[in-house]
């Protein structure tokens, strides 16, 4: 008897592609769109992700958390989070191969939670910086890590927003902060979030206790900028008046005899012997109004000024004194 061949169980497609079952569901019209998502995330992955390693606290040393990093240059340098460092200059390295490799710190910056440290190896897998300044948002992510030593863990997303601000440990405003959509743990702490085509636009540095899916990144122009300012000069260099200031209200007849956009000034309540602003004639009881022709009404604005002051040596400064407005040159 010859056998039959029931047509539910074999359907040749006449155009060369594979047999299905002729009762199986046509694969969905996105399918396509889907496939070459998840190409793109694989590769980005297998590309970028033995650059990534867990860190932790030397096993002699107190116990302490862990955190991510990941290596800029095939001779061991890597960035990490301050916050991951914490101040310690003795900590080791789960590498992507399972070594485990001892790692100094080079250099910490509170102020961005950003820290450069070395691994004591070569010849290593590296990840390149891109330019964290062509983010849009909508724009696909990938956040990476080592959570716990559970190596090249990995989420997706998108970015969700530009520009935002949070605070350093040190106080200081970290500017131009990435928030992104792609969940990340405690333990992600300075891992890369990259973008579609490898190239790290962020340094992961924090969640918000109870906001699942809201992820922040430090940009990757900021963290190169650290690390070049660490290797260069062991510290990052930072415009500082030498001046304690609080923000003051002035009164409407102020803000029309000086023709002001806002009432809010910042006064200075105490100048530093020494200091930029003690050598540029800058007293007590001063309000600055202005840096550089913008506008200024909080101490954060300030920061965020002198912050963008990284090739200048002068900076003009408008005050009022008195019953006077002038400009003062800061030097340094």
């Amino acid at each position: 008897m010859e056998p039959v061949i029931r047509p539910w169980l074999l359907s040749h497609d006449s155009s060369g592609g594979e047999a299905r079952s002729a009762d199986s569901p046509a694969p969905p019209p996105d399918a396509s769109l889907l496939d070459a998502y998840s190409r793109a995330v694989i590769q980005v992955v297998e590309s970028a992700s033995p650059a990534v390693f867990s860190i932790a606290g030397h096993p002699d040393d107190r116990p302490q958390g862990s955190g991510s990093g990941f290596l800029i240059t095939p001779d061991g340098y890597a960035l990490t989070n301050s916050h991951v460092v914490a101040g310690r200059t003795r900590l080791v390295a789960m590498t992507d191969e399972g070594d485990r490799v001892d790692v100094a710190v080079i250099g910490d910056d509170p102020a961005t939670d950003l820290a450069l440290v070395r691994l004591a190896s070569r010849d290593l897998a590296f990840a390149p910086i891109g330019d964290s300044d062509a983010l849009r948002v909508g724009q696909l992510v990938i956040a990476m890590g080592s959570p716990l030593g559970l190596h090249a863990t990995v989420s997706t997303g998108v970015v969700s927003a530009l520009g935002r601000s949070m605070r350093g440990r040190d106080g200081r405003l970290i500017e131009n902060v990435i928030q992104h959509a792609a969940p990340i743990n405690p333990g992600n702490s300075g891992g890369p979030l990259v973008d579609s085509r490898g190239r790290v636009v962020g340094v992961n540095t924090a969640i918000i206790a109870h906001a699942q899916g809201l992820g922040f990144a430090v940009p990757g122009n900021t963290a190169q900028w650290v690390a070049s300012e660490i290797l260069g000069h062991g510290q990052v260099r930072r415009r500082t008046l030498g001046v304690a200031a609080t923000a003051r209200r002035l009164p409407r007849s102020a803000v029309r005899e000086f023709d002001l956009l806002s009432d809010q000034v910042v006064e200075i309540v105490e100048v530093q012997s020494g200091s930029a602003a003690a050598r540029a004639g800058l007293h007590v009881g001063d309000l600055i109004v202005e840096i550089n022709d913008r506008f200024v009404s909080s101490v954060d604005d300030i920061h965020r000024l002198l912050a963008r002051l990284r090739a200048e040596t002068t900076a003009e400064f408008t005050i009022l004194r008195g019953d006077q407005r002038c400009v003062v040159v800061i030097e340094w």
